[in-house]
């Protein structure tokens, strides 16, 4: 049987990009029950992929109840919720043969991963305090995406004077503000720059400097769009809601590195079980930001455990 639910957790605080904000994570939670087993995923519903979860919820309900993960890679495209059933029958054959799902899948022992803590977008002086308040944590992602970016930029340096930087604009630049900004990134200890500009718009960052690497996001999805990011990105970011599931995410984290990219393994803002099977592609990534349990108010049961070294892979009680 697979059912699906719409589930909501509160976030700890407001969380805000260029293109909005949310108080709380809306989450779809997939579970797959065969043989008296039970596997569980978790999508987040991404309107800027024109998703909702209404949707997610009506395309999960046509899979049929014997769906392999094999058949459910042509049932459902990439995204959301091919993301959510992917990862239930992924944890639903682990716990049926009582291995782990890295065994499962071949994998060596994952290891812990260091991660990311994100910054909502927000004035100058509110985000010298965010990153005042975290300024403990060796990385730090900003999340930008104005015309008016550079007194946010400083403060956080000065909020964090010694952590390690990564930007990511949401697609909220034009190539003009990136190209002003672009000198002061290695001044201020940025490590690299996600998705500047609009996707199906980013044609100039082939023609422009890139002091420091650039990632895509919103511009990568599954192994298909890999051919048109050459000459634009340096690095890809991986999420498990784009590429529709780990089964995906597994093989596009070995073709981009054949690609010549550098890859960043990211999230949505979701729970410990959303983060879990990313755990998995993180082991190959140049940069992790799986931070999504740590923004919340309140998580899964069994959540994932974070430290000085990193998130740590999963409980098989919560995933795998």
């Amino acid at each position: 049987m697979i059912t699906a639910t719409l589930d909501s957790f509160p976030l700890a605080r407001a969380f805000t990009i260029s293109r909005g904000s949310k108080t709380e994570a809306r989450v779809v939670t997939a579970t797959v029950t065969r043989g008296g087993v039970t596997g569980r995923g978790e999508c987040v519903p991404y309107a800027r992929y024109g998703e909702t979860p209404e949707s997610v919820l009506a395309q999960i309900a046509t899979l049929p109840e014997g769906i392999t993960r094999a058949a459910l890679q042509e049932a459902l495209p990439p995204g959301a919720a091919r993301n959510a059933v992917d990862c239930a029958l992924w944890d639903h054959a682990a716990k049926a043969s009582g291995r782990r799902v890295w065994h499962l899948a071949g994998l060596p022992d994952p290891k812990p991963r260091l991660t990311a803590f994100t910054l909502s977008l927000d004035r100058p002086e509110a985000m010298r305090e965010q990153a005042a308040a975290n300024a403990h944590r060796p990385l730090l992602k900003i999340k930008l995406g104005t015309h008016d970016d550079m007194p946010r930029l400083e403060a956080v340096r000065q909020g964090a004077p010694k952590s390690t930087l990564i930007i990511d604009a949401n697609e909220g630049w034009t190539a003009e503000v990136y190209t002003d900004l672009a000198p002061h990134l290695l001044r201020l200890g940025v490590a690299l720059v996600e998705q500047p500009l609009p996707a199906g718009e980013d044609g100039m960052l082939a023609e422009i400097p890139r002091p420091v690497p650039v990632c895509a996001d919103e511009s990568a999805h599954d192994r298909a769009s890999l051919a048109a990011l050459r000459g634009r990105y340096d690095m890809v970011n991986l999420k498990l809601d784009k590429t529709g599931g780990l089964t995906e995410a597994l093989v596009m984290a070995q073709d981009a590195r054949a690609a010549g990219f550098s890859l960043m393994v990211g999230c949505m803002v979701g729970t410990s079980l959303a983060m879990a099977p990313a755990i998995l592609p993180a082991q190959l990534a140049a940069f992790t930001d799986l931070d999504g349990p740590l923004l919340l108010a309140r998580d899964r049961d069994h959540p994932l455990h974070y430290d000085e070294t990193g998130v740590h892979p999963p409980e098989a009680a919560l995933w795998g």
